[in-house]
Parts: structure tokens; sequence; C-alpha cells
């Protein structure tokens, strides 16, 4: 017998939309009373290990007592004031102590509220750019296969056209390039050729350096950022890196730019930022891209202002979480895990239907021919006391950086589980 939902639910319910979800067939969503740590704790009382940090954006686990405490304080101080000719120090700070974590020449932050709108600053950035320099047509971006950079109208255009969520909008969307990622020398010679051709008209080369998340968590190695990086330069690209997903600790590195020893002109970072507590996310720039800004004509600044850009509790929040990351061991806490994944869902590689098997960091994917039926497999997950949310045809994990032994250890062994009771073993 199905529990009781609690009040709040029965009466809002009625009037939310939720994100990703066809309302009419989708069963409700589960109804959370709380976190903690690893674990989300349900209304009805059950508790679910969770594999997916809320999006990945948890990287130090649910109500860690440093964040919050730093947000209780900075509530009680100054909650929030417009960064439109005022500043206050959790921004200022912040923006010192991501600069100071990324190599030079990224010197320059732009707030945003979401990963969304930090491609598109970026973008519009990349754009201005040139435009402020008297170039001219170089308006379109090149993008990769592959491909997930957010659901704004901007950021759509970039994401993979046939793969993505988002073929639908291809009439109203503006036209970039979407190419395939250059993996090895034919790719780079087939990127190069295309470069030639179009460089004119583009302002920037943006890609997910080492991973491709939502658009089916697709790694690559190092060496395609390397091609990027001299393709960018021998073209007079822009390099954009999109570090939404892989940023703060992912990847087992604090940014995938490391794994390359490669800087990009432009990076984006959001979902960690904040250790999963409030919405922020960031746009660095190089200072070369900041100097073409640097004029005696206000036409020439960067007209882009989201109300609640810098917000006070968000820096504040994400000062606190770079605290636990200069205190605490994560780096090595995602290597440990990787670790941990790779012997936890490495049997499922021999299971019918299992198409690979891969794990980077913090990341595991288990890739399957097809999933016939998406909510039946996550409810079976749920049922063993797990919060797995597989999309498209992967089952994936994310956990927190915190998690322990035996909450990793159960969440590999019940995909291993519910995979062999689904048909897959």
């Amino acid at each position: 017998m199905a529990a009781e939902k609690p009040e709040w639910f029965e009466r809002g319910f009625a009037h939310i939309w939720l994100p990703y979800t066809q309302m009419k067939t989708t069963p409700p969503p589960l109804a959370v009373a709380r976190t903690q740590g690893t674990r989300i704790i349900l209304a009805d009382g059950r508790e679910l290990v969770d594999g997916i940090a809320s999006w990945w954006t948890a990287c130090h686990g649910y109500n860690h007592p440093h964040i919050r405490e730093a947000v209780q304080r900075q509530l009680e101080r100054l909650p929030h004031v417009m960064l439109g000719g005022l500043v206050h120090e959790q921004a200022l700070s912040l923006a010192a102590r991501l600069c100071a974590l990324l190599p030079e020449p990224l010197s320059r932050v732009f707030f945003s509220d979401s990963g969304s709108v930090a491609v598109e600053v970026a973008m519009k950035m990349a754009t201005q750019h040139w435009l402020n320099q008297g170039v001219r047509g170089r308006t379109k971006f090149l993008a990769f296969k592959g491909g997930y950079h957010g659901d704004t109208i901007a950021t759509m255009a970039v994401c993979d056209p046939e793969e993505g969520m988002h073929a639908l909008f291809a009439g109203m969307l503006p036209e970039h390039h979407v190419i395939d990622l250059p993996r090895d020398e034919e790719s780079d010679t087939s990127l190069n050729r295309f470069l030639e051709r179009h460089a004119g008209e583009i302002a920037g080369i943006l890609v997910e350096p080492l991973v491709q998340g939502a658009g089916g968590m697709l790694f690559h190695d190092e060496h395609v950022l390397k091609r990027l990086r001299r393709a960018a330069d021998k073209y007079d690209l822009l390099l954009i890196f999109d570090e939404i997903f892989t940023g703060f600790g992912r990847t087992a590195q604090m940014f995938a730019l490391e794994a390359a020893q490669v800087t990009p002109d432009i990076i984006t970072l959001g979902k960690g930022l904040t250790g999963g507590t409030l919405p922020l996310a960031a746009t660095i720039a190089s200072q070369k891209i900041f100097e073409a800004f640097w004029s005696d004509d206000s036409a020439a600044a960067l007209m882009h202002g989201p109300t609640f850009m810098g917000n006070a509790l968000g820096c504040a929040a994400a000062n606190a979480s770079l605290d636990l990351f200069e205190r605490e061991p994560r780096l090595l806490q995602a290597a440990e895990i990787g670790k941990a994944m790779t012997k936890g869902l490495g049997p499922c590689l021999g299971y019918k239907g299992v198409k690979d098997v891969r794990v980077r960091g913090a990341i595991g994917v288990v890739e399957l021919d097809r999933i016939a039926n998406l909510n039946e497999l996550k409810r079976r997950f749920v049922e063993a006391g797990v919060w797995v949310r597989p999309f498209r045809n992967t089952v994936y994990l994310t956990p927190a950086l915190t998690i322990g032994e035996e909450d990793l250890t159960t969440l590999t062994r019940v995909i291993r589980e519910v995979l062999e009771e689904s048909g897959y073993g």
C-alpha cells in the first residue's frame, strides 16, 4: 500500500511543472523531508543513498556544517545587494580565490546564477570581443557532437542537434557549427580543414573538457584539448571550456583543464561551486578578453547583468566550499571513488545489452544498448534504497566526494543487481 503523501505535497503538486518531465505519464516525484550527508530522507521515512549528488552539485555531501554556518552568518549581515554600483566582500573574495586556483591569464570573473547563463555570457563575451575590435561577421560558434551546454535559447543552439534534447526547437535557434571532436589525427585533420573554410565566421570554440555530461557521459582524453588549443591559436579563435560539470574535483582534478595543461580563453563554472547549496555560476575570462572591453566608449561595455549576480549568500557558500577543498582531501577522495567504481561497476561489462563501462574520477557510467522503460528502472532503484537516475541509455553515478565506502558499495551493488533483475545480467 502506497504511503500517504504529506499535506504540502497534496496541496502543491497540482501546480508544479517539473523539469525534463512528461507530466501526464511520469510517476509522481518522491516527497523529500530532509537530507544529510549522502542520504535523502523521504517524507514516508525511507532513506535513499544518493548516487547523483543532486545533478552532481553536492560535492561535500548535504548539509555540510561549514557551508551551513557560513550562509547563516552571511544571512544575518547581508543576504544580497545589487552589483550595479555596489560590491561586497564575499563576491570580491570569491573572485580572487577562483582566479588564484586557475592558470594565468584567467583573471576576470563575471557572476551569474546558473550554468546555462554562464555559458551564454561566455558566448556574448566572445562575440563582443571581436566586435569591440572592429571585426565583423564572427557570430557563430564551433561546438561538438555529444555536447550539452544548457537549456536557454543560445545554449540549446550549441548542443548536439541530433542526439540532444533540443531538436524540437531547431527552427527557432541560431545556427552554429557542430562537428566531431578531434579524437585522433584523422578527425584533427577534418577539424583543420573545416576551420580553413569557416574560421572567419567563428567567434570561438566551445567544449566540455574530458567529459561531455548530459549529452551521454561521453569521455575523451586530454589530447583532444591540446588539439583544440592548437587549432584556436592557428586560426585566431577563442577557446571556451564549459566546466559546469567537470569543475570542482569531479574528474579527480580541481578542474579538467589541469589534465591537459591547456588554458582556455574563457571558462564557465557552476554546479559544485557552492557545494550544492545555492544557485551560483561564474564566467571567467582572460585578461586579453577583458581588455577588449576596456574603453572610454560606454558602448564597448559588456551589457549583461543578472539581477542576483554575485548573490552574497551564494558567494558565502562558495567561499566555504573552497575552504573545504583546501582543508580536506577532496581530490584524493574523488580518485578513490573512481577506483571503487571501477571495481564495483566493472562486472557489468559482461552483461548482455551493456555497451561500455567507463570511469573517470568520481564519474561512473554503465552504457546500455537501450533502456526500454526508464521509469521502471528508476522505480527498481528506489525500491532497492538508492537514488540513481538513468537517462537515455546510461546508468551513471556522480556521488558526493565525501561518500563513505559502505554507501558507495551499496550503489554499485544495487546497479549490478537491478540490471541483472531487469534482464541485462
